[in-house]
């Protein structure tokens, strides 16, 4: 169903303003006359006008804006990443109902996307405001052929991929703040939240989930952070096309992502650390146990956190918490 509506919006889009003939599209697309009004009709909800003249047929005369499994797809130039779309206005989390499509067979490469999640969060179950129309929510479900302690690489990967993205079509400046968070001008502007399903030496899938604020002005930020979030559109003084956006990341990722697989991560670590947020400063590093400061020195070939202490030896972190000199107070 979804391929034919595909291939229809391709057909009257490829015309140049003429018009296709009914006979002409259902001859194209092997379906009757009647499935092609029907197509029509779901593409007229999804924000499309067609016009329709008797003994002419038809052609699209405006293109819509918003977001949904059809107008995603149309224009999105990828092999595999996004040839399964889900699409909801509002739900909880994405990343709920990736996992949920994960565990029922979903292919590598689906994407779960929604206008507004009304429970968004992060790492350490930290809540993210997902208001409607105003930022990018989705999650990827992911099936890659690596060892279960290779997944945190997919995290870091996608960070550069986000970087990449802003950088090249919003003209901003973006940081990466080991592991997950994406800065511009010290504030935080997007985040990713990867899980995983594995067992021992295998993966099952990895859902990786990306929170972006795109367009929200600054009244829109809640008032306990905005002194460390922003949006795209503050930085770059301009609104973003949050259907374009969505579909330059997904073009991104799967360049990044087979060349990650065939060659390894070191293309990504040295992406990473071109972004990376403050290295070469005194960090504050906190676990569950300890806490300590240390010089930040880049990512390892694993994608691990690389100090440099006291003692001037390298130690590499998997899991903390990190805050920088000013952030933490003179010792």
């Amino acid at each position: 169903m979804e391929s034919n509506r595909n291939k229809l919006i391709e057909l009257l889009s490829s015309s140049n303003d003429k018009y296709v003939s009914g006979q002409l599209l259902s001859e194209k697309l092997n379906i009757s006359r009647s499935a092609i009004w029907k197509h029509m009709r779901e593409l007229e909800k999804d924000g499309y006008t067609i016009e329709g003249v008797s003994r002419k047929g038809y052609r699209i005369i405006h293109f819509p804006d918003k977001v949904s499994e059809n107008t995603l797809q149309w224009g999105l130039h990828t092999s595999w990443i996004g040839k399964s779309i889900i699409h909801r206005e509002s739900t909880s989390t994405t990343q709920e109902i990736a996992h949920q499509a994960a565990r029922d067979g979903a292919a590598n490469g689906a994407v779960v996307i929604a206008d507004e999640q009304t429970k968004g969060k992060g790492r350490m179950n930290r809540q993210w405001h997902s208001s409607k129309g105003t930022g990018i929510w989705m999650s990827l479900i992911l099936r890659p052929d690596i060892p279960p302690n290779l997944a945190p690489q997919l995290t870091l990967l996608t960070a550069t991929v986000l970087a990449d993205v802003f950088a090249s079509y919003v003209n901003v400046q973006p940081k990466i703040k080991w592991p997950n968070d994406l800065l511009i001008h010290d504030k935080k502007t997007a985040g990713i939240l990867t899980e995983m399903q594995a067992e021992q030496d295998q993966i099952q899938y990895v859902v990786i989930g990306i929170g972006i604020n795109v367009n929200q002005e600054t009244d829109e930020i809640p008032d306990d952070i905005k002194h460390k979030a922003t949006s795209l559109a503050i930085e770059s003084g301009q609104n973003s096309n949050i259907k374009d956006l969505i579909q330059q990341i997904l073009m991104t990722f799967e360049r990044a992502y087979d060349t990650y697989m065939t060659n390894g991560f070191q293309t990504v670590k040295q992406k990473w650390e071109h972004y990376g947020y403050r290295i070469g400063e005194r960090l504050l590093i906190k676990t569950l146990r300890d806490e300590w400061y240390a010089k930040f020195i880049g990512i390892g070939e694993d994608g691990a956190l690389l100090i440099q202490g006291n003692n001037n030896r390298i130690e590499q972190i998997y899991s903390a918490e990190i805050e920088w000199f000013e952030e933490a107070g003179d010792v």
